[in-house]
């Protein structure tokens, strides 16, 4: 087969203007295409009143290999690539029942070790994951419990539980990372497969929403558990075991749980998450390899979601195959700061996404149909540990924690958000009453000065970024729209280092992973991560 990219058609094409389009684009008749099917469809809305589709398909021919010599220079005709997954090794048959090895740890349940605990499990090798929080159902109770009573449960909450931070987000699942391996596919397919629309396969920018995302981790979960790997809810990890092998090399041995109890292991995939504070602070001690890890520090900023869709799409908005508007910002401020937009959610709200008693922490999310009222996005400023919080590896959580115990004293201490309205805040002035704006974010909203928990650079940096995005998206600085604060867990403030065989640079048996690690941002990404080290621990339990 062949695949052609770049096709664009306009938004209200008829059904039969692709494949004539797709012979036009190749030279061939009508009759020499045998097939077609649609890899991936986005839109392009440079011009609001001529927005276009832009597909990438592939095309069955009779005769393709005529047509790849005649259009042998041309970057957007190319052979379709072979797309499916294999596995690196298997265990062999038997090995559950005949082999001494222990069977391989995953700690945490969210998108890298559900994947990693998933790969492990169709490799044969039977992992038992270890989860701190709750099944993801009664884990979404006790989020509400926070979000409609401002009651927290430390160990189940946004951050806490099977599926991990991205079930209560936007269900993005595209990233930036490079992917020769195609294992952004297979991360989709077994979506898919789990109970995901079929449209996250050709969508640009495929999402799912927080109510099926918690099907889909069910179902994954049932697949593991049919496959022979075992998951421990409410099961916590307090301290590691190891043995000491010189030249500052140390060796995993074990796992100390909450309980009192020890769980031999030699292979351990930690994938605990960006907000594992106790866990960076056990491993630390413990001397496993962590350094400080840049991030970036703000509010979430709200806007009606038709505001956002008539500045992107104009007189096109509300049009089915469009959706609710996304929008991607960023500003290089004169004191030397980067402010941008993140986690973008169309259609969503913001959410108490606290993991700690006494702070407040935001978040975004939206479900599959993005149809609430409003948009909210991140508005953030990169920082970084030279500059911002220099004092050792863990002095990042430190930073996190005091603008977010500031936010909870703003918010009057209740687990109620700080609030301000961007006209208020750009004239230097505490808000005292909304406008048309009305914020999403539960337990409720305080409205206050966002200078009381920010510092001053963010503050600066978002007094010249707002009216600049303003001029890109209209209405963006509109007096009338909300600010809401903290929003501090963009990612994780610590990698923990590791090597080219995925282990830990000083701990062998122990492969950090995920976004906790330092070496993720996002489901996808997570999840691809995961896929890769338990391929890795696959390669160390055979070569034994």
């Amino acid at each position: 087969m062949i695949r052609l990219s770049g096709l664009s058609l306009p938004l209200d094409h008829a059904p039969d203007a692709l494949p004539a389009a797709i012979c036009a684009r190749l030279g061939v008749a009508p009759e020499a295409l045998l097939d077609h099917s649609v890899f991936k469809r986005g839109n392009d809305a440079r011009k609001r009143k001529a927005i276009l589709l832009v597909y990438t398909v592939d095309v069955e021919l009779a005769d393709e290999a005529e047509v790849l010599s005649r259009l042998a220079g041309d970057k957007d005709v190319r052979p379709t690539p072979d797309m499916t997954y294999r596995f690196p090794t298997r265990a062999p048959e038997g090995w559950h029942i005949n082999s001494n090895a222990l069977r391989p740890v995953v700690i945490g349940a969210g998108p890298c070790g559900l994947f990693a605990g998933l790969i492990l499990a169709q490799m044969g090798f039977r992992p038992i994951i270890l989860e701190r929080g709750k099944v993801v159902r009664e884990r979404t109770k006790d989020t509400w419990g926070l979000w409609r009573r401002a009651v927290l449960n430390p160990d189940s909450n946004v951050q806490f539980g099977e599926g991990g931070a991205g079930t209560f987000s936007d269900g993005k699942l595209y990233c930036r990372v490079k992917d020769p391996r195609f294992l952004g596919r297979k991360v989709l397919e077994e979506f898919v497969k789990a109970g995901a629309p079929d449209d996250i396969l050709w969508e640009a920018h495929p999402h799912i929403g927080t109510f099926r995302l918690v099907t889909m981790v069910e179902s994954i979960r049932r697949t593991i558990e049919e496959l022979g790997g075992e998951y421990r809810w409410q099961t916590r990890v307090d301290d590691i075991a190891l043995d000491r092998m010189g030249d500052g090399k140390q060796r995993l041995r074990g796992l100390h749980l909450h309980d009192g109890s020890f769980l031999e292991a030699d292979h351990v995939v930690l994938a605990v998450g960006h907000s594992a504070r106790p866990t960076f602070e056990m491993l630390h001690a413990r001397g496993v390899h962590i350094e400080a890890k840049p991030f970036s520090i703000g509010v979430r900023i709200e806007h009606p979601q038709s505001w956002v869709d008539q500045a992107r799409y104009g007189s096109c908005a509300g049009h089915p195959d469009l959706g609710a508007a996304a929008y991607s910002l960023a500003h290089h401020c004169a004191n030397g700061r980067t402010v941008y937009s993140f986690c973008m959610c169309p259609g969503g709200r913001v959410v108490a996404a606290t993991s700690e008693e006494g702070r407040v922490v935001t978040n975004g999310m939206s479900q599959y149909s993005r149809a609430e009222f409003n948009a909210n996005s991140g508005l953030v400023v990169g920082i970084d540990p030279a500059r911002d919080y220099p004092d050792g590896p863990l002095a990042g959580i430190a930073f996190q924690r005091h603008w977010e115990s500031l936010a909870f004293m703003a918010g009057g201490e209740t687990y109620a958000a700080p609030g301000q309205t961007v006209g208020d805040f750009l004239a230097g002035r505490a808000s005292t009453a909304l406008g048309e704006v009305i914020p999403s974010y539960k337990p409720g909203v305080t409205m206050t000065d966002l200078s009381r928990c920010l510092p001053d650079f963010a503050i600066e940096a978002f007094r010249e970024a707002l009216p600049v995005f303003g001029r890109q998206i209209a209405r963006y600085d509109h007096p009338d729209a909300v600010m809401t604060g903290v929003e501090t867990r963009t990612s994780s403030p610590i990698r923990i280092t590791r090597g080219a065989d995925f282990q830990s640079l000083n701990t062998e048996r122990l492969f950090p992973a995920g976004e906790g690690a330092g070496y993720a941002g996002g489901i996808l990404s997570a999840a691809i991560d995961g896929i890769k080290v338990a391929e890795a621990v696959a390669a160390s339990m055979m070569a034994r």
